[in-house]
């Protein structure tokens, strides 16, 4: 138990430390201070401490470890369990550290630990350059790395972490150390950070591989009937088996939004949809979609050309904050007709109209990674299922989380296996989403917190104590 006069003092220097960027309850700022993006998480910090520089972490770091108080990390706050924020403890906010600076000759950009999607992509696209990010452009860099990161990149370069070459991180007793590969850093620590989730220490600046890509891309947005997604499903299936890395879909199963550019009489339609680009020409990529275009009869086609930082910011209004959100996954070792009626039964019962299944084609860069490269489990695995629960009302919080969970039940009988940690459902799910996420990675990552860890200061995600 955190003795009071303890915490207390902590709250006072972080005061006398930070000045104004020490947010305490009662404080104006407060109440936008210790929100994040899950309507579902209402938690109250007794210490928001916005950092501005490596020193400002330490401090925190040291702090927090020195009087025991709980300790949080928010990047960019998006992380679905909610583990950006803490009830009564001190929260890390890294939103001061959003620099990207970028070596166009190199093709490496240094990444600030609180910057967001949108801060590096607008930064590469000025060079004709891309990181391996994900695909909604107000997520955090550090938090979707730390635990993989999927985006349209992945089969042609791979997880965000597969580009991770280097970082700078305090670790729990403050210190600063340097993560890197072939004497340029403790590879140890960069094998950790690479899927580890954020378990060894706070990211205060990412470097990444940059690739070609842009300015336009061809962007697949097919939404045919859900009653078409057997046919859909399955030919997309056997398409892609040997379909180019360049291309990585992901197929869908939702209803249609209430929102341009959707045609008014589709609105709230269900429907199997098949979304993502060619990274390459606009002209390439229209010709090698082609197929995947005539699956069936479409409810709308609203495919073509666009700038890479529009499809990068085209599916934030789905995902707007202070919606309420719930998601899991499981990855699949393959495509049947089984399989798609269980993903078609689930998608039909959906209590809210903004919930979605999705079906990650991965395979490609992923899967050439060796599984023990990194911290990232399950790498082989061609599917993953992500299930989106996504509702409004509090009301129905239980009806829509018990959705997710029935379907990813019903999954066991068709092999599922593993998870994506980014899916990451509720704290106390936690746990036994960190076992299945790491894989046969898991012990090593063990031992390697109980080297930079050994106190588990850094445990408010989804943990891997220290071994013993």
């Amino acid at each position: 138990m955190t003795d009071v006069s303890t915490g207390s003092r902590t709250i006072e220097e972080a005061r006398a430390q930070l000045g104004e960027r020490a947010v305490l309850p009662g404080d104006a700022a407060y109440d936008e201070a210790r929100a994040v993006w899950n309507g579902t998480v209402d938690a109250r910090p007794a210490l928001v401490a916005r950092a501005e520089s490596t020193a400002d972490v330490q401090r925190v770091v040291r702090l927090a470890r020195e009087t025991g108080l709980p300790l949080a990390v928010r990047g960019g706050g998006h992380n679905v369990a909610g583990f950006g924020t803490i009830e009564g403890g001190v929260v890390l906010d890294l939103s001061g550290l959003r620099s990207v600076q970028v070596d166009a000759g190199a093709r490496l950009a240094v990444v600030g630990g609180g910057a967001t999607l949108a801060d590096l992509d607008r930064a590469t696209q000025e060079h004709g350059l891309a990181a391996p990010v994900g695909v909604v452009s107000e997520t955090g860099v550090g938090g979707l790395t730390l635990s993989g990161g999927l985006g349209w990149l992945r089969r042609l370069h791979g997880l965000s972490i597969d580009n991770l070459v280097a970082a700078e991180v305090v670790t729990a007793d403050g210190s600063v150390r340097r993560a890197g590969e072939d004497g340029e850093g403790d590879a140890d620590l960069l094998w950790a950070l690479r899927g580890g989730g954020g378990n060894v220490g706070v990211v205060t600046s990412f470097t990444f591989r940059l690739h070609p890509v842009g300015p336009a891309v061809w962007v697949n947005f097919v939404l045919y009937p859900l009653a078409a997604a057997h046919e859909v499903l399955l030919a997309h299936d056997e398409l892609m088996r040997d379909g180019p890395e360049e291309l990585a879909p992901i197929g869908v199963l939702g209803r249609v939004p209430p929102a341009e550019p959707f045609p008014e009489e589709l609105h709230h339609a269900p429907f199997a949809g098949i979304l993502g680009p060619y990274i390459g020409s606009p002209e390439a990529g229209e010709a090698a979609s082609a197929q995947l275009r005539e699956l069936a009869e479409p409810l709308a086609d609203l495919s073509g050309a666009m700038p890479w930082l529009a499809l990068q910011q085209l599916l934030d209004a789905d995902y707007p904050a202070g919606g309420r959100y719930y998601w899991k996954s499981a990855n699949l070792p393959g495509l049947d007709a089984a399989t798609v009626d269980t993903l078609v039964a689930h998608a039909e019962r959906a209590p809210s109209d903004h919930s979605t299944i999705d079906l990650w084609l991965n395979g490609g860069a992923i899967a050439r990674v060796p599984e023990e490269a990194t911290a990232f489990g399950n790498r082989a695995a061609p599917y993953l299922v992500g299930v989106e629960a996504n509702w409004e009302s509090p009301e129905d919080d239980e009806a829509n989380r018990a959705w997710a969970r029935g379907l990813l039940a019903d999954l066991e009988a068709h092999g599922s296996a593993g998870v994506y940690l980014n899916f990451a459902g509720l704290p106390e799910e936690a746990a036994a989403s960190a076992r299945a996420g790491h894989g046969a990675g898991y012990q090593r990552l063990a031992s390697l917190k109980a080297r930079y860890d050994p106190d588990n200061l850094f445990r408010h995600n989804q943990n891997v104590p220290p071994a013993t």
